[in-house]
């Protein structure tokens, strides 16, 4: 079996990993993810060499025992290893071949994906300038991506607050996005690039509120996203049709329908 050039530890599904598996198709890569759901992840001991746990080794007397503080609740077990590549300790957690480098932050490993291909392509640019370019769309992305954590997370006990909140990180995203496909078929360069990739995962991601739109609901609140297609048709088509392409419909399947 082919050692991989990159893995990837995650709760899965997860979108933020499949912005570098999209990307690793695209550019002959080979990337490994291995996970379980949220809720199982407390199952497994956090390593390159990641693994369910036996039924023995899930006490508070193991070494790797930790408590988790962001995201989870409860133990976790990570090893010493783990933290020393991923010192904030979250998922998705990548790790180059050897396992000696963690890369952390789902942008992050967008780009080591792309930096280990050995193909000609302009997924990160055709040239430092351009690379320049698709990192400020990449940095956007992750301030909405973080702002939608939030809200998404705390959508059951919403307050107006982080509504309004939300609603301003989305017209300011959404904004530059429609902006930039005015003057191209794509939102970084005239080709598809990893700007593109990150852009349909993470925003997918966030179209999922009106799946929870009940409690917004209680305050007389509409979805954000209500209203994309009228005030946002540029990006929205984009989103779409992006997402029923053959290189992105493998990892998202059914994610975008009835959105």
């Amino acid at each position: 079996m082919t050692m991989a050039d990159i893995r990837i530890f995650s709760y899965l599904p997860n979108p933020r990993v499949w912005k570098s598996l999209i990307a690793a198709d695209l550019c002959g890569v080979e990337v490994e993810v291995v996970g379980d759901k949220p809720a199982k992840l407390g199952n497994w001991l956090w390593d390159f060499d990641a693994r369910e746990l036996r039924e023995s080794e899930k006490s508070a007397d193991n070494s790797n025992a930790r408590v988790s503080r962001r995201g989870f609740s409860g133990t976790l077990y990570k090893t010493d290893a783990f933290l020393r590549a991923h010192p904030y300790g979250t998922v998705p957690a990548a790790f180059s071949a050897d396992g000696q480098t963690g890369i952390f932050e789902s942008n992050s490993i967008l780009r080591s994906v792309v930096r280990a291909s050995q193909e000609s392509h302009a997924l990160y640019g055709r040239d430092g300038r351009e690379a320049s370019r698709i990192d400020s769309f990449l940095d956007a992305c992750l301030v909405f991506a973080r702002e939608a954590q939030v809200y998404l997370l705390g959508i059951k006990s919403m307050t107006r607050e982080t509504y309004n909140r939300m609603s301003a990180a989305y017209e300011f995203f959404l904004d530059g996005i429609e902006q930039a496909l005015a003057e191209e078929s794509f939102i970084a360069t005239d080709v598809l690039t990893i700007a593109d990739i990150c852009f349909v995962c993470d925003f997918s991601q966030f179209l999922r509120e009106r799946y929870m739109s009940r409690s917004l609901e209680a305050l007389g609140l509409p979805p954000i996203s209500a209203d994309i297609g009228k005030h946002y048709p540029r990006a929205y088509q984009h989103l779409l049709d992006l997402g029923k392409s053959n290189e992105f419909a493998r990892y998202l399947g059914d994610y975008l329908d009835g959105l």
